[in-house]
């Protein structure tokens, strides 16, 4: 078997303890691999490197097309940018594979059953990190959801279940709060869906689904959602499985792929020989499935599951008439090295095949006709109430525009608002024409232009668009 070449950072933390232990494993095991090693994290970022990866080591990225990555820290405050979703988006790693599986009775879970997979969308949402602070009082974090992105992701969760052989997939949204953003996730996924007959499906409001996934998540199987739940829920179902430090994850791609410990860089730990690899030994297998060697895979992974199995376990899981013996980080690999060629006899053994190649496939999608209807212009203005705001708001019209409502932190205020509504310094205000009436960019900048010039402080707009006569901006609460 011919070697893969492989990109590797050891990281920060303990990131360097559980790389070693899993590459002295994977070695151990027959792993090919021609490793390239770059260094990221901590130390990248305060030589001034805001992204936390040398220039250089995108060179390496781009050639192996393969990242075994540890964790890393990120410094508190300042500029600095998560190293995380800056090789996600970078790379177009939009599907976060996430297992979480019980290994009862070996490590205590209140679900002994628990085999759910959690793919997270992995690009977009929050995480694409636009914020802004707009006045004295108000800052904003832009949630950013797009169809090809939905798309994309959803697909691929489907693929991944026929491909592995699951019967359901899930998907978690909060679209009744989150019309247009988780509602074009939920749509997507309803669409797609039905190119999926074999396959059950459900949708789940992310908060009730939370508390199911907590409390009976033997009812799941793949789970997909946007990005933000989807990074909060995974953590939630390595913990309840038995223990984050057992999580890996897969972050994959068209062209690329990274692999990486579930759990994060945990400084306290770090040179004490405590930590446990298993994340990232886990994350390690599905690496080897990933670039065609699943032998390997199924060798160390079997392995692991004895060494569990028989109660060798890192502090973090050792339990008292459940556990044989607490060892270190490289005690623990030394334990699973052992172990090689040996099968489980009380957890379910593995075998693997060579993980299939899924590339995201979009539909070609009829182009929609797109209206321009009005504007939403923000102001930072605390001079009096939401009713004198409005009256003094009233004289100025540009063309069909017209002020319509007024908003403070979404909930309207004028006319019409409640004496009881709490206000800020950051108001909406709504400006549209009649439906059926047309408005050109022009009278935007015009009305835009009257404030300035009256003393507003106009700090964003938000124009509001028709796509196909349907309107392309959420309602008003109130």
């Amino acid at each position: 078997m011919s070697k893969t070449s492989i990109t590797v950072a050891y990281g920060d933390g303990i990131g360097p303890e559980i790389m070693d232990a899993t590459l002295k494993i994977l070695d151990a095991a027959g792993a090919q691999l021609d490793i390239e090693t770059i260094e990221i994290g901590e130390k990248v970022y305060l030589r001034g490197g805001t992204t936390g990866l040398e220039e250089s080591a995108w060179d390496s990225l781009r050639r192996t097309k393969v990242f075994l990555k540890a964790p890393i820290t990120t410094p508190q405050g300042g500029g600095y940018k998560s190293l995380n979703v800056t090789i996600r988006k970078a790379l177009g790693l939009y599907a976060n594979v996430r297992p979480a599986v019980a290994y009862y009775p070996f490590v205590e879970t209140k679900h002994p059953n628990m085999d759910v997979v959690i793919i997270r969308e992995n690009e977009e949402d929050l995480y694409a990190g636009i914020e802004h602070r707009q006045t004295e009082q108000v800052y904003q974090c832009l949630k950013l959801i797009t169809q090809p992105g939905s798309e994309k992701v959803i697909r691929y969760a489907f693929e991944y279940a026929r491909s592995y052989g699951r019967k359901k997939v899930t998907c978690f949204v909060k679209d009744n709060i989150m019309k247009l953003t988780d509602g074009i996730f939920h749509r997507m996924f309803d669409e797609i869906g039905k190119e999926y007959p074999d396959i059950e499906k459900e949708t789940w409001i992310v908060d009730i689904g939370a508390a199911k996934l907590a409390n009976s998540p033997e009812e799941f199987d793949v789970i997909v959602m946007p990005n933000l739940y989807g990074d909060i829920m995974s953590d939630i179902a390595a913990q309840i499985s038995g223990s984050v430090g057992l999580g890996g994850s897969a972050n994959i791609g068209d062209q690329c792929a990274m692999f990486e410990a579930v759990h994060g860089s945990a400084p306290p730990l770090a040179g004490k020989n405590l930590a446990n690899p298993s994340g990232l030994l886990l994350a390690a297998v599905m690496m080897l499935q990933h670039i065609g060697q699943p032998e390997v895979a199924a060798r160390v992974h079997n392995a692991w599951l004895k060494t569990i199995e028989d109660g060798i376990h890192t502090f973090d899981i050792y339990r008292e008439g459940i556990s044989k013996q607490q060892v270190g980080t490289k005690e623990f690999a030394e334990a699973v090295i052992d172990r090689l060629g040996q099968l489980p006899e009380k957890l379910p053994p593995v075998a693997y095949k060579e993980a299939p190649k899924l590339h995201a496939v979009l539909k070609q999608r009829q182009k929609q006709k797109k209206e321009l209807f009005g504007v939403d212009i923000f102001l930072d203005w605390d001079k009096g109430t939401a009713e004198e705001l409005g009256k003094a708001l009233e004289q100025f019209k540009a063309g069909n525009l017209k002020l319509r409502v007024i908003t403070n932190r979404g909930v309207k205020v004028y006319p019409g608002g409640l004496p009881e509504t709490f206000c800020t310094d950051h108001w909406r205000c709504r400006f549209h024409a009649e439906p059926g009436e047309t408005i050109e960019h022009r009278q935007i900048v015009e009305l835009y232009n009257q404030l300035v010039a009256a003393g507003y402080d106009c700090i964003k707009t938000e124009n509001l668009y028709l796509f196909d006569g349907e309107p392309g901006f959420a309602a008003v609460h109130g």
